[in-house]
């Protein structure tokens, strides 16, 4: 049978009233003014399950939640922190903040303070719509397990230079973390895994940082529907296993837009590349992962392949007008086909004569020149000289000649279509 409580707590300035409740478990809510000390008060008042709908305006941080409880904004309150530590601390499971801007964070970059901080206790905590500006860290998510990030807009400090500033979400040993549709902007890196297994990280948008995802031993994370845009480096996955990197868009990142160091059996989709400063994807000592489907156009190097990487699996992908399509300096012979079906090149001037979406004829991207080139950079001064013309003609017409390099056996004659993400804060 429902029966209803009701609760009134005096403030010296204000009072704060529970609403109804149905069910004497059931969580009771609690208007807060944005007055001085109510937040705090109420804090102290709260059961746990209760929820506290913030009342227009700011309120005083830092806040700590030691019980499970919603803070709720509703998109038109705040909390200010007093420029030390983070200012909202989740200690307690199933604790929720959602709809309000969170702003005032300390400065430490040794106790990583934040906007919201979720310890190593907030297992399923959810920070969802939020506006969190200003604040060294966005979201420190240190070791919570199964806990949500979504719908924030995260804004970092544009005051200090970008190494001083913090991460937008900051994961450490966190797994089954998913952070969705957040738009991070002017920190260090919009997510940066330091140590956690099992995370996904998806339909985000990443603008104005050092790199948007920066992974680092992180194993089995998913990275899916993504867009970065104009940070140094789209998406650096470093010392991981079997990551799925998925259908994320890069668009004009200064550096790589994807960039495998030590990364192994990864599965990279899907994913498109344009307008890069340097390199559309930079592999480095990565091996056995699968490179499919994906989009690399308009940089000066499609791929730069190096430093011993082996058993990678390439096919469909499609390398559209890079300046170099493919720069790989070594002796072993690597075909770029798997099952029949290799990628399509744009400067492939190939014929199709039977018809069946392939080349045919085989596309190298790179000949003896091309290796002297990159070994003795000196030797541009020749390029246009009789003797290197010689030689292009010799390797022509005596395909032995032919230095060890990438290989595709079956290039394709038409690029794949793909969807854009959708990606970032929601309406």
């Amino acid at each position: 049978m429902h029966r209803a409580f009701f609760r009134s707590l005096a403030l010296s300035t204000a009072a704060v009233a529970s609403l109804t409740v149905c069910g004497p478990l059931q969580a009771e809510e609690w208007q807060v003014p944005a007055e001085k000390g109510a937040l705090q008060q109420v804090l102290q008042q709260a059961q746990a399950g209760d929820i506290l709908r913030l009342a227009p305006g700011k309120h005083e941080g830092p806040v700590v939640l030691d019980k499970p409880l919603t803070l709720s904004g509703a998109g038109k309150a705040g909390i200010a922190g007093n420029g030390t530590g983070s200012v909202v601390t989740i200690n307690a499971p199933d604790s929720v903040v959602e709809g309000l801007e969170l702003t005032g964070s300390g400065l430490s970059q040794d106790t990583l303070d934040a906007g919201v901080k979720l310890s190593k206790t907030a297992h399923r905590a959810i920070v969802r719509d939020n506006r969190i500006l200003d604040n060294l860290t966005g979201v420190d998510v240190h070791g919570a397990r199964n806990a949500t990030v979504s719908n924030n807009l995260i804004e970092g400090r544009q005051d200090l230079r970008m190494n001083e500033r913090g991460n937008g979400i900051y994961v450490w040993n966190a797994p089954d973390l998913l952070a969705e549709y957040n738009t991070i902007r002017y920190g260090r890196d919009g997510i940066f895994v330091n140590t956690s297994p099992k995370d996904t990280f998806r339909n985000n948008r990443f603008e104005d940082l050092r790199f948007a995802v920066h992974y680092m031993h992180g194993n089995n994370g998913v990275i899916e529907n993504n867009v970065s845009e104009g940070n140094d480096i789209g998406y650096a996955l470093m010392f991981s296993d079997r990551l799925k990197v998925r259908n994320n868009v890069s668009i004009g990142d200064r550096n790589h837009g994807l960039m495998l160091n030590y990364a192994n059996h990864a599965q990279i989709s899907g994913n498109q590349v344009e307008g890069g400063g340097e390199k559309c994807l930079f592999m480095y000592n990565a091996n056995k992962n699968t490179v499919t489907d994906n989009s690399f156009e308009g940089c000066p190097i499609g791929v730069h392949f190096t430093a011993g990487s082996a058993n990678n699996a390439f096919k469909g992908n499609a390398f559209i007008a890079n300046k170099t399509q493919v720069k790989y300096v070594g002796s072993r012979q690597l075909d770029w086909s798997t099952d029949g079906r290799g990628n399509y090149w744009s400067d492939h001037p190939a014929f199709d004569m039977n018809g069946d979406g392939i080349a045919d004829t085989a596309y190298r991207p790179n000949d003896m020149v091309d290796q002297v080139l990159w070994t003795q950079p000196s030797a541009k001064l020749l390029v246009g000289s009789p003797a290197v013309q010689l030689l292009r003609w010799t390797q022509s017409q005596f395909p032995a000649l032919l230095p060890g390099g990438i290989v595709d056996n079956a290039p394709l004659m038409h690029p794949p279509v793909r969807a854009t993400p959708n990606s970032g804060v929601q309406g």
